[in-house]
């Protein structure tokens, strides 16, 4: 995962970046993207409305994706592309540039961790990566930092589980975290075991 710069809070430097917002329809339902110039910095379940929202309340203006510059629509395109092929099983990681900006401090890193922190096909629970954060009484904190994830699928939130092996909550809801836990086990070599 490649991962930009992104500013700790609104600046002006903020107010030059614009995103284009598009919406792309997967096995899963409409995942609503959003992209700079250099990297995309959403996906998620929200309605394309709460998503244009959730990045103004972060400083970030958005065009929608008609209106979107080269650049943009290139982040655009590639994040599709490695959607598609993640979704259809014939990519286990994504590569496109990520910028974090939309996510809190504890967000992000809670959220930038989780590829190398549980590997393609596994699953960890909530006190384990709490424990990974140095944060090892803050598993609540950890759901609900997941559940800000502003690159869902991108970034695998869905890959934590509670203690006993449920699924809990997940903002694409569970059918969905449900879909992406199978397709990933479907792909993992039999001797691999989950954490």
């Amino acid at each position: 995962m490649r991962t930009t710069s992104y500013p700790a809070t609104a600046t002006a430097a903020t107010a030059t970046v614009t995103a284009a917002v598009a919406v792309h329809a997967t096995p899963l339902g409409p995942l609503v993207l959003a992209a700079t110039g250099e990297a995309l910095v959403l996906c998620c379940f929200d309605p394309p409305e709460a998503a244009v929202e959730r990045a103004r309340r972060s400083g970030l203006p958005t065009t929608e994706e008609g209106e979107a510059t080269a650049a943009q629509r290139r982040v655009l395109d590639e994040a599709r592309t490695q959607l598609d092929a993640y979704l259809s099983g014939g990519r286990r990681d994504f590569t496109m540039p990520m910028d974090l900006r939309l996510a809190t401090p504890f967000s992000r890193r809670a959220v930038s961790i989780l590829g190398e922190f549980v590997p393609y096909g596994r699953t960890a629970t909530y006190a384990r990566l709490a424990e990974a954060l140095d944060r090892p009484r803050a598993a609540r904190a950890v759901g609900t930092a997941l559940g800000a994830n502003p690159l869902c699928v991108v970034l695998p939130c869905h890959r934590i589980v509670s203690s006993t092996g449920g699924l809990n909550g997940y903002a694409g809801g569970l059918a969905a975290k449900r879909y992406l836990l199978d397709l990933e086990a479907a792909a993992r070599p039999a001797d691999r075991l989950p954490l």
